[in-house]
């Protein structure tokens, strides 16, 4: 009797609002804007290295500057169709102002693929991605590129 008052009173409420939160906490490409790269470098905090895809926290310098030489950067080749030229050329600072970034990286087995070490707390990591169309909403960006030292990582797919 007890658990037909609950449904009855609550319906599928708790599942409900249990399941959209879920959903929406791994984004595909298309929630990004493509067209617009975005560079951040600074501290990683809070690495977590785990599926569906590896994250961290990315606590930027407020003097953060884009590298000179970014757009003259060779990208490594991917086994999907990425510009990694343009990408790298056309990455810009972020407009807003947000310390501390979220970034998604790749998932366990593609990291594993292009043999990118494990990031831990106050490494210097910087990232070339994706955000929300406009910049809108959290501070997230889906890395295209990680750059760790003189190395450059592609992340939207496998070495080629």
């Amino acid at each position: 009797m007890q658990r037909r008052t609950w449904i009855a009173a609550f319906g599928a409420w708790p599942l409900a609002g249990w399941w959209p939160a879920t959903a929406l906490a791994h984004h595909g490409w298309s929630s990004f804007d493509l067209a617009r790269p975005i560079y951040l470098e600074g501290k990683a905090r809070r690495v977590v290295w785990r599926n569906p895809h590896a994250e961290l926290d990315l606590e930027i310098d407020p003097a953060l500057k884009l590298p000179a030489d970014l757009g003259r950067r060779t990208p490594p080749p991917q086994s999907a169709s990425v510009d990694g030229a343009r990408v790298l050329g056309d990455a810009r600072l972020p407009t807003r102002q947000d310390r501390v970034w979220r970034v998604e990286l790749a998932p366990l087995t593609r990291m594993q693929a292009w043999q990118v070490p494990q990031i831990a707390d106050g490494d210097t990591v910087a990232v070339v991605g994706f955000t929300f169309a406009g910049e809108r909403g959290d501070p997230i960006l889906r890395a295209e590129y990680l750059l760790l030292g003189p190395r450059i990582y592609g992340l939207r797919s496998s070495p080629a």
